[in-house]
């Protein structure tokens, strides 16, 4: 049961267009981060 509110709670987070899109920059970030260190 906690799961599925968690779930669906999550979803309606996520329904924002304007969050998705500053979920995808923080992502994309992380991702850059990640590859420089790489390349040290």
């Amino acid at each position: 049961m906690k799961k599925l509110f968690a779930l669906i709670v999550s979803s309606l987070v996520l329904l924002g267009c304007n969050t998705v899109q500053g979920i995808g920059k923080d992502v994309k970030k992380a991702g850059e981060v990640v590859e420089n260190a790489a390349k040290k």
